[in-house]
């Protein structure tokens, strides 16, 4: 359980590569490497800069075609998506207006559609729908690289990155449902979440600390997650230096049907202040019931966490 954590395996069966000298991840979706490069002739098949596996034309819905060239200096979303299912029939009725909105803010930015259609004539018409560019669907070289480059294991999966080509964030869907007027954009990650309905998804993501606080009205989660930030902000960039994605995600929790939902499922106490980390991959979870919680009580059960002193209970 502690691998498929680590390496955020979704479904089987799943290839993942890494380098043995530093433990770093050289390629999460091994097994396309072995379907398109059968041979090995790209061994070891590390990443490569995104400019270079999504060089060559790409579409406009009106049949025109453009350079991949002409997204340098742009902010990019990679849009993996299809017709055929429906969470990303309704996702891309809202990112069109998202789309549609960054671009009247000014920013320069731009989506590129990489289809998972199960033939071109379905392609076709789900681009009719979408204002911005896609890697042809005849190029499945290129579409397979790019599901390579990103580890892509399921749809839908909006993947924002810098006018460098550096990732920003994995959770592009989870940032346009939850910004539709695009406030936040280009929606780099916040270290503690609020959690909600768009965003409960992330916590199947891996292990996650959730406290959970007496708060009903909107503005109230604010002293929790400022209680809760500075340890959330020092792993993330811990984890940043070493290249690698943080061990845990941060999430505070109110009153609400959301939390009773998870409460439920996950058969916690009815307690609040209550501190816990959830872990619905390896349906552990680990409580932390104390009258108070002080940034050092957090600090201490975060580190426990990660060098494996907490006992978990059964989900």
């Amino acid at each position: 359980m502690k691998l498929w954590n680590k390496y955020k395996v979704t479904s089987i069966p799943s290839l993942v590569f890494v380098d043995a000298a530093t433990g770093k991840v050289v390629c999460r979706n091994g097994l396309l490497v072995v379907r398109d490069d059968p041979k090995g002739l790209e061994f070891p098949w590390g990443p490569k800069p995104f400019a270079e596996v999504v060089a060559g034309p790409l579409l406009r819905n009106n049949r025109q075609t453009t350079d991949s060239s002409a997204l340098e200096g742009h902010y990019v979303g990679v849009y993996f998506s299809a017709h055929w299912c429906p969470p990303c029939r309704s996702l891309t009725r809202v990112l069109v207006e998202t789309y549609r909105a960054v671009k009247e803010l000014g920013q320069k930015f731009e989506i590129v559609f990489v289809s998972a259609d199960r033939s071109e004539e379905s392609f076709k018409q789900y681009f009719s729908e979408m204002p911005w560019l896609a890697v042809p669907y005849s190029d499945e070289a290129r579409r397979s690289r790019l599901n390579r480059l990103y580890g892509i294991q399921g749809i839908p999966t909006l993947i924002l990155l810098d006018a460098e080509g550096h990732m920003i964030t994995r959770q592009g869907r989870v940032e346009v449902l939850n910004d539709p007027e695009c406030r936040l954009f280009p929606w780099h990650p916040r270290p503690v979440l609020e959690l909600s309905e768009s965003n409960a998804v992330q916590l199947h993501e891996g292990p996650c600390l959730v406290l959970f606080v007496d708060a009903e009205e909107e503005g109230e989660l604010e002293p929790a997650k400022e209680l809760i930030q500075p340890i959330a902000e020092k792993l993330m960039a811990n984890y940043k230096d070493k290249e690698e994605e943080t061990p845990l995600l941060f999430f505070v929790a109110g009153e609400d049907d959301m939390s009773d939902s998870l409460r439920d499922y996950t058969n916690l106490p009815e307690a609040t202040p209550l501190l816990t980390i959830l872990d619905m991959s390896a349906r552990a979870k680990y409580v932390r019931d104390v009258e108070e919680i002080t940034p050092a009580e957090v600090e201490q059960f975060v580190n426990d966490f990660l060098v494996e002193k907490l006992k978990p209970e059964p989900i």
